[in-house]
């Protein structure tokens, strides 16, 4: 059996754009996608914790050292620039897998940049 589990998030992420504009996604600083083991392309769940809202979109690189953290598409519209919001990602695992796996956390400044890092939840 395979189990859906966290694998890394980026944790009170600042949305600094909101671009209504475009096909889609969320343009993340290259650095803090490195950071938190995501990849390019891959789907994310995006919560605000300003609004409450929830919903999935995928990566996009932003410019490396920029900080960047801009909702495009549709998702402009549940967000607003200055809003705080968690990045989330998952992994499909067995079971063994799941029990020893330590997800990549990395908490963010204001500013997006890297306050603090660690694995696990415990």
């Amino acid at each position: 059996m395979n189990i859906t589990m966290l694998y890394s998030k980026l944790h009170r992420a600042t949305v600094t754009d909101a671009n209504l504009n475009y096909v889609g996604s969320i343009t993340i600083d290259v650095d803090l996608i490195k950071a938190a083991n995501m990849r390019i392309g891959q789907k994310i769940d995006i919560v605000n914790v300003n609004n409450g809202e929830r919903f999935s979109t995928y990566i996009i690189p932003g410019e490396s050292g920029k900080k960047e953290m801009c909702l495009n598409g549709a998702a402009a519209r549940k967000v607003h620039k200055g809003d705080k919001i968690i990045v989330i990602a998952y992994a499909t695992m067995t079971e063994e897998e799941a029990d020893t796996y330590k997800p990549k956390v990395v908490i963010l400044n204001d500013d997006n940049s890297i306050a603090q890092e660690f694995e696990g939840l415990e």
